[in-house]
């Protein structure tokens, strides 16, 4: 199994940037799929979900509006647009699959995860 998020980088606020995730060795099309993210010195935490469909989405707060998170299950892809990055966006990025009947918001429902991807917004 493997899941490797790309397309982070430094940008500056007010930027947008797409992070994708690209992932082999499981059936993705059977896995609800998540974003978390992780700050220096902070716990990493939820950022967005999508179901296996494609149909339902879920956000933090903070990025609703936001940040978009959509997948193409022909590719085994999924990403995450972000759009008007604001400094305390900055983080690694994370991608993660989560198997039915878990929990959506904390890391503890996610089977498979990805190294990261490190976003840096500057003010």
């Amino acid at each position: 199994v493997q899941l490797q998020a790309s397309g982070g980088g430094l940008v500056q606020a007010g930027d947008s940037l797409r992070l994708s995730c690209a992932t082999s060795g499981f059936t993705f099309s059977g896995y609800d799929m998540g974003w978390f993210r992780q700050a220096p010195g902070e716990e990493r935490e939820f950022v967005g979900h999508i179901t296996r469909s494609g149909y339902s989405t879920y956000y933090k707060d903070s990025v609703k509006g936001r940040f978009t998170v959509s997948r193409d299950n022909a590719k085994n892809m999924m990403y995450l647009q972000m759009n008007s990055l604001k400094p305390e966006d900055t983080a690694v990025y994370y991608c993660a699959a989560r198997p039915a009947g878990r929990t959506i918001f904390s890391l503890e429902g996610y089977t498979y995860w990805g190294q990261g991807t490190k976003v840096t917004v500057s003010s």
